[in-house]
């Protein structure tokens, strides 16, 4: 009995985490804030080929991100031909939907774009504790709401994936790759709980 007890309060525990976090070792972090470099500079437009999967339904074309001044960014998406399918407003903690076509126009699909896209402007972040891993070498533990963002940076310090999650499960999955310039070439925003992906690959001026 004694040993049936261990092995529920063992599963217990091992089943409360993340996948990503299997066999890690949460522990203090030795920095208090961690910054994500990913469209930060007012002066550049950040321009990306799109494609967007939702619930069967796909939606292809161009998606700006602009980052407006120290607190506001703008993020469009518009078909190739120029006809907007969206046009998401971020002001500090404040959202404004300033435009979405029919199709898009659902609860679940503008409130998780609307997470989405605040996860990949958001340049600041308070650290709350790290993980050592392989790959990436370290994951650093942030709040977002009511769930976690862990923000994993490879051996070189490059942010290359941010992954959201529950206290028991990932939920959203953010791959970077990036040039030298401190701009993401490709970004795959994958969701295990919905259907809802979205592929950017960076155009170059």
């Amino acid at each position: 009995m004694r040993y049936l007890l261990s092995s529920v309060l063992l599963f217990a525990v091992f089943s409360c985490s993340p996948k990503i976090l299997k066999g890690l070792e949460e522990q203090p972090s030795e920095i208090s804030q961690i910054t994500n470099p990913y469209f930060a500079d007012t002066a550049q437009d950040y321009v990306y080929k799109a494609k967007i999967d939702v619930y069967g339904k796909y939606f292809g074309g161009i998606l700006i991100i602009k980052k407006v001044n120290d607190t506001s960014h703008r993020v469009v998406f518009t078909t190739e031909f120029g006809s907007k399918l969206f046009d998401f407003l971020y002001e500090g903690n404040t959202f404004t939907k300033k435009f979405i076509v029919p199709d898009l126009d659902r609860n679940i699909i503008v409130n998780t774009l609307q997470k989405d896209f605040k996860i990949l402007i958001t340049e600041k972040v308070d650290v709350q504790s790290e993980y050592i891993s392989e790959i990436p070498e370290i994951l650093y533990k942030t709040e977002f709401g009511n769930r976690y963002n862990y923000y994993g940076f490879s051996d070189e310090k490059k942010l290359v994936v941010i992954l959201n999650a529950s206290k028991s499960k990932e939920k959203i999955i953010f791959t970077f790759q990036r040039t030298n310039n401190e701009v993401i070439k490709k970004l795959r925003i994958q969701h295990l709980n919905i259907k809802l992906n979205i592929d950017l690959e960076y155009l170059n001026k």
